[in-house]
């Protein structure tokens, strides 16, 4: 007689802040700052025109969040980290004092480097790729995070729809993007998709699938859903084929939430072991679309405080 003596790796309670799209907002809610994260993550767009003095007033928004970790990527448009397109905009727009441009923008590299200079507070600049974290939770966070988002227009960390980009989507607990995949918490306000199918693929393909994807971009498209995936995964990944809706359920959206009249300033959801609707690792992902800036009726829209489960660190 054998005995089956595997053992299920131990899972930790991690609570994650989710936030996009402050555009050089530079104070949080008050309860925003007075609640504890174990991880926050901004999904980009930390400025209007990205000027240095608005990546100042992010930083000062980001220190004020109650975290220990701060993961930080780009959007489209805080372009001067994109440094290619930075050069191509600053030579289209010439003639110009070279001083005024430095002025209001800084040097190729100097936003980046404002992120630099505040590691030892626990704030990290993420680039495109795969990234590894030991919590002070004692778990282990793997993350995958890209800025990158399609658009024919001329802003940063851009691709042409028609294209696509490779996202190399392995082995991610959390998936962190500036815009959203496609049929994902993505509709615009004329009632068009603006999400991407290539990273609706990748997330689709990716194994394990991640127990979470959180991104901005598209305002109007805050909210939060809890996608069960097919068995099957189809050649061409789509939303249409691959999605089990009568398995998923809808957190919330915009809509609901303007609806009850009074704007909770943080939503939260938890799907952890215990709870009502715990998270199927690989058979499910939370979709998380954590767009801040609002409009004239609801000028800041809540973040969200996610409570997951990720593996213990050894």
């Amino acid at each position: 007689m054998s005995l089956n003596t595997e053992k299920t790796a131990p899972s930790v309670k991690t609570r994650f802040l989710v936030l996009s799209d402050t555009h050089g907002l530079d104070t949080p809610p008050e309860i925003v700052s007075r609640q504890y994260a174990d991880v926050m993550l901004h999904c980009g767009d930390l400025t209007t025109e990205s000027k240095i003095d608005e990546f100042k007033a992010s930083i000062r928004l980001i220190q004020a969040v109650n975290a220990p970790l701060k993961l930080v990527i780009a959007g489209n448009h805080d372009f001067t980290m994109d440094i290619p397109m930075f050069q191509k905009k600053v030579a289209e727009a010439q003639p110009l004092e070279p001083e005024l441009v430095q002025q209001a923008y800084g040097s190729h590299g100097e936003a980046g480097k404002l992120f630099d200079d505040q590691q030892d507070k626990g704030i990290v600049f993420l680039d495109e790729g795969s990234h590894s974290f030991r919590l002070s939770n004692g778990a282990r966070l793997n993350i995958y995070a890209s800025p990158f988002t399609p658009s024919l227009g001329d802003w940063g960390f851009q691709y042409h729809p028609d294209r696509g980009h490779d996202f190399r989507i392995a082995n991610a607990d959390i998936v962190m993007t500036h815009g959203p995949p496609r049929g994902l918490l993505d509709y615009t306000h004329s009632g068009n998709r603006a999400g991407c199918s290539h990273l609706f693929e990748a997330i689709a393909r990716s194994q394990p699938r991640p127990l979470m994807h959180c991104f901005g971009h598209i305002h109007e498209g805050w909210g939060a859903k809890l996608v069960k995936w097919r068995d099957q995964i189809s050649g061409k990944p789509s939303h249409l084929t691959d999605i089990d809706n009568g398995n998923s359920c809808l957190i919330s959206t915009l809509n609901a939430i303007k609806g009850k009249g009074k704007v909770a300033s943080l939503y939260s959801t938890s799907h952890c072991s215990g709870d009502p609707r715990p998270l199927q690792r690989n058979a499910e992902t939370l979709f998380v679309n954590a767009s801040m800036q609002g409009s004239e009726d609801l000028p800041i829209q809540p973040p969200w405080l996610v409570d997951l489960e990720l593996p213990a660190a050894f």
